[in-house]
């Protein structure tokens, strides 16, 4: 079972080249970092290739998708591909599945009639095949005949939900071993999401947020631009949330929002500062209920440095 409770990992950002994967993943584990995630964003690089490589290259540290798009295969064939990989790297996969961005999944023919209900049946459907289980389902998106996977894994790995409202938050604690929380996920919204995932126990949770160890100035245009739609219910339960709703409702651009962000918000939407303040940020995360908080290099900064950084922070927190 996965049941991080004071892990530290990184996110290898989508905007890196498949050409540095190798590189960056064993300057994580060399770090000395719990965990590295890549992600599967359209049409960046694909998920399974990328974890694939890293946990290849790599020895001790576990590997996280976040996430795939639980409507972009078939998931008979995810569960083939997560067990491949779960019996060749033992206990060191965590996989993800989560709604998928909704325009890309339209440009893409692959948008369901319900996003609740493709994501619950992907999960369940999923899972029990990851355990050895026959499946046959018919909903309303998944639909199988008597499949079962000839090389289910010895170790099976667990299969958490990237979400994040309410409804789909309940989805996660019901039909998925854990829950990824987008950045930003401040103290506020863990706890928020915990109690919309209800009493499951042994669900884990993992949190996305941008470090900028130094200076918190650094991460002012990333926060900016984290600042979506959706992300309002991430935010919704800092003190300061209907000020900041306000700045991003009333901002025509990004550079706009960047600069009107009150300087003491920025601590509180991503993890900044100097090394103490870092750790006590992550040290929050792990007390508000997230098991595992994975910090995010800047994009425009090399990734190198993020990774050292996270390496740092990771290591004056276990003091």
């Amino acid at each position: 079972m996965y049941a991080p409770s004071s892990s530290v990992g990184v996110r290898i950002n989508r905007e890196q080249p498949p050409s540095r994967l190798v590189e960056l993943a064993r300057r994580a584990e060399a770090a000395g970092l719990d965990e590295v995630w890549l992600v599967e964003d359209c049409f960046w690089a694909a998920g399974i290739a990328t974890v694939a490589t890293a946990l290849a290259v790599t020895s001790t540290i576990k590997v996280g998708i976040g996430v795939l798009p639980a409507v972009a295969r078939n998931p008979a064939i995810a569960a083939m591909e997560l067990a491949a990989l779960a019996e060749l790297h033992p206990g060191r996969l965590i996989g993800g599945l989560g709604h998928g961005v909704a325009s890309w999944m339209r440009q893409i023919g692959a948008y369901p009639a319900s996003q609740l209900a493709a994501l619950e049946e992907t999960l369940v459907a999923v899972r029990r095949l990851l355990a050895g289980d026959r499946v046959s389902m018919r909903g309303r998106h998944v639909d199988l005949d008597e499949v079962e996977l000839v090389f289910p894994p010895s170790v099976v790995p667990p299969v958490l939900a990237g979400v994040r409202r309410p409804k789909s938050l309940a989805v996660a604690g019901s039909s998925a071993d854990g829950t990824i929380l987008a950045e930003p996920s401040p103290p506020e919204f863990v706890r928020t999401a915990l109690a919309a995932i209800g009493d499951a126990p042994g669900h884990a949770v993992v949190t996305y947020n941008w470090l900028a160890l130094g200076d918190p100035s650094r991460a002012r245009l990333t926060i900016a631009e984290s600042l979506t739609p959706g992300s309002r219910v991430q935010v919704e339960g800092l003190p300061f949330a209907s000020e900041l709703l306000s700045l991003v409702d009333s901002s025509s651009t990004v550079d706009e929002l960047a600069a009107g962000l009150d300087p003491s918000w920025l601590s509180r939407l991503a993890v900044c500062g100097d090394l103490e303040e870092c750790v006590a940020a992550v040290r929050a995360l792990h007390e508000a209920g997230s098991g595992s908080v994975v910090l995010l290099p800047l994009p425009e900064e090399p990734p190198e440095r993020g990774i050292e950084d996270a390496g740092r922070v990771a290591a004056a927190l276990r003091r």
